[in-house]
């Protein structure tokens, strides 16, 4: 049985949190969630391309919690000039906002193109500008977040790294996807090991009912991979976003997880 609403900033005190991918599915899910957590003076920072939604969502949000300034930046974070806006944003924010605790969630990412094969895939730039996307602003990002928010007595910072399945297992027609989410997973554990003081989760959501979900049931190139994809939502297998997100909220206030550990929704 999911927990009813939360009293505002109940265990969060004055947070600074930032939510990549938040214009849409997961992670403006998790952004609703959020919100009524983060007591008074807290900011929340949304990035994302789309500025339209990232906009109606940040009214939402400020109206639903005051006392708390939501900020957001529409930047693609798959070029230069959208991690130098959002790196900006960070640098400006951070250092700034009081703080008792740093929560940055690096959800924001794509499948590349799963009509191919691994054979099919022989251009560098396509391949290239699916790694800027999907792992280097994560790696970029978190670097800069950490640096703008600073180790402060008696403040916890934590880096989420919403995961997949793929991160551990292959999939036909996902070479991009799947390593993409290999390298995060493992990119954050060696955060975990440098950095003993910042909690550092790899959370997978599961099977979610997304725009990426029905891409996967319509363009996976494997015949074989678009029926499996296909059967779990015929069977009504898929997660409803809400219902993930609050796994990983739970999970934050337990605390519980051993840092850089790989969780999936249905280990919990």
């Amino acid at each position: 049985m999911e927990p009813g609403p939360v009293p505002r900033g109940r265990g969060w005190g004055s947070a600074s949190c930032v939510l990549t991918g938040a214009s849409r599915g997961f992670g403006r899910s998790l952004a609703r969630l959020l919100a009524p957590r983060l007591g008074r003076g807290s900011l929340l920072l949304l990035l994302a391309r789309s500025e339209a939604p990232l906009a109606e969502l940040a009214r939402e949000l400020r109206a639903t919690g005051p006392g708390i300034r939501v900020e957001f930046v529409a930047a693609d974070l798959g070029c230069r000039q959208g991690m130098q806006r959002a790196a900006a944003a960070l640098r400006e924010l951070l250092p700034a906002a009081p703080a008792d605790r740093l929560l940055l969630v690096n959800n924001a990412g794509s499948l590349g193109d799963i009509s191919k094969s691994f054979l099919d895939l022989t251009d560098p730039e396509e391949i290239n500008s699916y790694f800027a996307f999907n792992v280097t602003s994560a790696l970029c990002l978190t670097s800069t977040a950490l640096q703008a928010f600073g180790k402060r007595p008696g403040s916890s910072r934590t880096v989420v790294n919403v995961s997949s399945l793929c991160a551990l297992k292959p999939f036909k027609n996902w070479t991009l996807y799947c390593s993409g989410k290999a390298s995060r997973d493992m990119m954050f554990q060696v955060l975990a090991l440098e950095e003993p003081d910042v909690r550092v989760l790899n959370y997978a959501p599961g099977p979610l009912d997304t725009d990426m979900q029905l891409l996967a049931r319509t363009k996976t190139g494997d015949p074989e991979m678009r029926r499996f994809f296909q059967n779990l939502q015929e069977s009504g297998q898929l997660i409803d976003c809400t219902v993930s997100a609050q796994k990983l909220v739970n999970l934050l206030e337990e605390d519980t997880f051993r840092s850089g550990a790989h969780v999936d929704f249905y280990d919990i």
